[in-house]
């Protein structure tokens, strides 16, 4: 059999699937990602098949191909925000980067060194892998496309967590990374590394990420919407600029040394900002929509594989424990701690802090890791991180129709009269309460009201 036949055979089905497969998945309790990755557990369990993905082997590859779907999402989750930025409209936003992932990662480190025996290097690199909710498989959970309302305090929060949160959890992984690096040359306790650490990957590249977005976004905002109608490229009506824009800021980000994860997605959104309701956004995001999702189903494909050929071996009973712990007490937790401050209801904030899905960004920071240090413990990091990614991808998969469901219920008899995207278990549409329609740029009353209570 021709390898290269198969490929394309294999590469046309995933492309067909990612078309029909969310129609015939809707009202089962089986998401897109947990049927990719049962689809490559099977794959490669069946006989014939000559070799399994390998994660740790193959570690430069993952962490290349998770890159690029991670920013690809970071660009459609910038461009599908309709709420403008600003310190009281996010705020959900700000205490879940400032309290409730820096307290995930002490709780993931902690757990890490006490019920895994971790080195300190390690189990702060664990913290930093797991912490953040991840870009690609909270699509589910996250706001709809631009101008299609539905922006609720839950998916808002949970989309622009997924957005900013990147440029948080890479110091550190360079923490980590300096770490191991220092222990290995037998220094002990903080040196100058501490310092280059903290200049270098904290004040310099989450300067540098977000002066490039803006300044990119601003750039080919200038390009994509106010040039002149025969030059501008919003009159092309090419989606494919999506993929460009995320390249650019990307790169020129990355060229300067800053995050390009945190540039891509303050790229979009100053570039979505631009000209908030033009349907061009809309395309833009379609297109890079559509790309994420073929990434994704590869990736989740040879997560599948993986599985198959081992990638969980490591695991110990207290390292499933360990994992649990992550999911269902440390996020949990520290979601509601971080949410304490604002007058959401306690079923929100539940919402909230329990769908911190973990998934393909895990896999890049892990990967970056190992390919930029030596870490003994490596095979049980990636036990783990397969585990928790596993685990999350199954449970937050079934369970995140159901929950939003009941939520948009309660919106629905709250305020009757916000009538709107979303679809209660009786298939009547819902919009939740904070929905927020383009009026010239103005909000309505009842969004007002909410960013006051907030």
């Amino acid at each position: 059999m021709d390898p290269y036949i198969t490929l394309l055979t294999g590469l046309g089905l995933v492309i067909l699937g990612i078309a029909w497969l969310p129609m015939l998945l809707r009202g089962l309790p089986l998401s897109l990602p947990i049927f990719c990755v049962l689809l490559g557990l099977g794959l490669f369990i069946a006989p014939g098949v000559s070799s399994d993905p390998d994660f740790i082997a193959q570690s430069t590859f993952i962490e290349r191909i998770t890159e690029l779907v991670v920013i690809i999402a970071l660009l459609g989750a910038g461009l599908k925000l309709d709420r403008p930025v600003g310190w009281r409209r996010w705020r959900t936003t700000w205490l879940l980067l400032a309290v409730t992932m820096p307290l995930s990662i002490a709780g993931i480190a902690l757990i890490g060194v006490w019920t895994l025996g971790l080195s300190l290097p390690a189990a702060i690199l664990l913290g930093a892998v797991l912490a953040p909710t991840d870009p690609v498989l909270a699509s589910d959970i996250q706001v709809g496309p631009p101008q299609s309302g539905g922006e609720d305090e839950v998916r808002f929060s949970l989309t622009s967590e997924a957005g900013l949160n990147d440029g948080l959890a890479f110091p550190f992984t360079h923490l980590a990374i300096a770490m191991a690096a220092a222990s290995a040359a037998g220094i002990t306790g903080p040196g100058w590394w501490t310092v280059d650490w903290l200049l270098n990957a904290v004040l310099w590249k989450l300067t540098a990420g977000v002066a490039i977005g803006w300044a990119v976004g601003r750039f080919l905002g200038f390009l994509v919407f106010r040039l002149p109608a025969q030059a501008r490229i919003a009159d092309t009506r090419e989606g494919l600029a999506a993929l460009g824009i995320t390249l650019v800021s990307y790169g020129v980000a990355e060229l300067v040394h800053g995050y390009g994860f945190l540039a891509v997605f303050v790229a979009a959104t100053t570039l979505r900002h631009t000209e908030r309701s033009h349907d061009y956004n809309e395309s833009l995001h379609t297109f890079s929509e559509q790309i994420e999702k073929l990434l994704m189903m590869v990736v989740l494909v040879l997560f599948g594989g993986a599985i198959a050929g081992g990638l969980l071996s490591a695991l110990t009973w207290q390292a499933v424990l360990a994992g649990l712990a992550f999911l269902f007490v440390v996020r949990p937790v520290a979601g509601l701690i971080g949410l304490a401050g604002t007058r959401l209801p306690l079923s929100e904030r539940a919402v909230i802090g329990f769908f911190g899905i973990r998934g393909i960004g895990s896999f890049y920071y892990l990967a970056y890791a190992v390919n930029h240090t030596e870490l003994a413990e490596q095979h049980l990091l990636w036990a783990v991180t397969g585990f928790v990614v596993a685990v999350s991808i199954l449970v937050h998969g079934i369970s995140v129709t159901p929950v939003m469901n009941r939520l948009e219920v309660r919106w629905r008899r709250r305020d009757p009269r916000q009538v709107g995207t979303g679809a209660n278990p009786d298939g009547v549409s819902v919009r939740s309460p904070m929905h927020e329609p383009e009026d010239g740029g103005g909000r309505n009353e009842r969004v007002e009201t909410t960013e006051r209570l907030l």
